[in-house]
């Protein structure tokens, strides 16, 4: 069996203040994000599905357009290609984001 534990994990910058982890196995990821206060994730698309999960904070996230504030407790799924991005208002931000498939660029570790 594999086990992690999250605080643990080592740490990617993938612009400023925002820095995550990850986990994966063949055919999907998860990864932990820390996003500071005002931390911006730039609009983008990428194949790849995802689900952002709020853990704590509250983010302004934006896809194809539409923008919605997501709290500790929500998600939002962004399709495939879909152009995305977020800011991290209010405070520090805590995001777990589900993959499919696996983003090859964000394995920190095997």
């Amino acid at each position: 069996m594999k086990h992690v534990t999250i605080a643990n994990l080592p740490k990617k910058q993938i612009a400023p203040g925002i820095a995550l982890s990850s986990v994966h196995l063949d055919t999907c990821m998860v990864t932990f994000v820390e996003i500071g206060e005002g931390g911006v994730v730039p609009e983008h698309s990428h194949p790849h599905e995802q689900i952002s999960v709020v853990i704590s904070g509250k983010l302004e996230f934006s896809v194809d357009g539409e923008k919605k504030t997501v709290s500790a407790g929500e998600a939002v799924l962004v399709p495939s290609n879909a152009s995305h991005g977020a800011i991290a208002v209010g405070g520090p931000c805590v995001v777990y984001d589900s993959w499919s498939p696996v983003r090859r660029d964000y394995i920190i570790h095997e």
